[in-house]
């Protein structure tokens, strides 16, 4: 079943909007989550895992690279990545001007503080 799920939150390298939950029979866990995400121009979310979910990212505008378990990828619009539930990533806008914008969908049991950090250009590490 769907939930009502406006959700918008900034961070420091740009920000986030839920668009929708559900909860889910599978595999993969009891959720799911769509997100907007913006990532502002040069700058990048921390290099993170999840001990929870799995990430499937479809980038619908700018240019940019994701680190995907220590790998860099080039990724702009049209890009589909897909984050299994514990690797290490992280999203890097490499455009001077223009937003970075992708639609996440997460699966697994959710919850926003299930994020470890081993780098993170805030000071937020916790890894």
């Amino acid at each position: 079943m769907a939930k009502n799920a406006k959700q918008f939150e900034e961070r420091p390298w740009g920000s986030f909007e839920v668009i929708a939950e559900f909860e889910v029979e599978n595999d993969l866990g009891p959720h799911a989550v769509v997100k907007k995400i913006t990532v502002n121009p040069k700058q990048r979310l921390s290099y993170q895992s999840h001990k929870g979910r799995r990430e499937f990212w479809l980038i619908v505008q700018g240019k940019g690279q994701v680190v995907l378990g220590g790998k860099e990828i080039a990724v702009s619009a049209g890009s589909r990545v897909e984050v299994p539930q514990g690797a290490k990533h992280r999203v890097v806008n490499t455009d001077a001007n223009q937003a970075l914008l992708f639609v996440e969908v997460s699966l697994g049991s959710f919850d926003e503080n299930d994020i470890l950090r081993y780098d993170d250009d805030y000071g937020r590490t916790n890894a």
